[in-house]
Parts: C-alpha cells; structure tokens; sequence
C-alpha cells in the first residue's frame, strides 16, 4: 500500500459513505483514480465492507464487560461450537479464541450490571463444557477509527537476535 491507498483507506474508516468525488477531493487526486484505487483495495481483500456502527448506549446496552471462558474437553470441535454458541448472542459484541489460561475472551454489551450478572449466572456458568468464567467489568470502550499498515520503522527487523 502506498500513501495513496492509505489515505483513501483512512478517509474511508472515518466516513463510509463519502462520495467517491468528496472522498477523490480530501486525498488530492482525479475521481476515476479514486474509484479505481478503491476498488483495487476491495479486490485485495483490504477493505472488507462497509457498515454502520451503532452505539451501544443509544440501544440501552451501557455496561460492556470482557467475559473469560475455559472449556474442556480441550478440543477444536468444543472450542469452535462455543464460539459459535456465544457469537450469536444478542448480548456479544466480539468473541475471541485466545491462547493462555482461557480459550475465549468474549466482549458483551448489556443493560446493568443485574443483567450482567444473571447472563453469566444463568446463561454460561451453567454450562458444562465451561470449567471457568471470569468477567470484567469495562469501565471505558475506546475504538480506534483507523486501521492502516504499520510504519517499516516500527516493525521488527527478523534478522535481530535478541541473545
């Protein structure tokens, strides 16, 4: 990606729905080079969609916390069937598959801390392949607008050892 692309990518994690000729404008360059360097981006797998973010305290879900879960048995088919199963909550905002003392890292967004509480009680601390739940309450949720490439300059250089 050049600084080209990279701009358009930034200008388009700030506002989606941008007319290609405002969006052509902010970067400097002609509308038909827009459209063709958005469209390049798409096809590279870049840009995956488009979509609108709702806020969460608007939709009466103001407490988010990061629920912890280990499941045993330890196996693919357990792991992959609880993150399904906890994806397609209404209560989920994102589930991770990690490594460490946990195997999901899952972020909910509800209406209390009662509700909270009951979701974990009664939804997940009653599940059997669920050895051990953990939650944390978040205090502040800030999402980065932008995503872009990491400078060269702070990469690691694979050819450093670190003996």
């Amino acid at each position: 990606m050049d600084a080209v692309d990279q701009a358009i990518l930034r200008r388009l994690q700030r506002d989606g729905r941008q007319t290609n000729r405002e969006l052509a404008e902010a970067v400097g360059i002609a509308p038909s080079t827009a459209l063709e360097r958005t469209r390049a981006l798409r096809a590279r797998g870049v840009i995956t969609g488009f979509h609108a973010v709702a806020d969460l305290e608007r939709l009466d879900r103001s407490v988010q916390a990061l629920i912890s879960i280990r499941i045993r048995p330890q196996s693919r088919e357990a792991i992959e069937s609880a993150r399904d199963s906890m994806a397609s909550m209404p209560e989920s905002v994102g589930v991770y598959v990690v490594t460490g003392n946990e195997d999901l890292l899952v972020h909910v967004a509800v209406p209390s801390t009662a509700y909270l509480r009951d979701f974990v009680l009664d939804r997940l601390a009653r599940r059997k392949e669920f050895v051990d739940v953990r939650t944390t309450v978040v205090f502040e949720y800030v999402q980065p607008v932008e995503q872009s490439e990491l400078p060269r300059s702070e990469r690691p250089d694979r050819r450093t050892s670190y003996s």
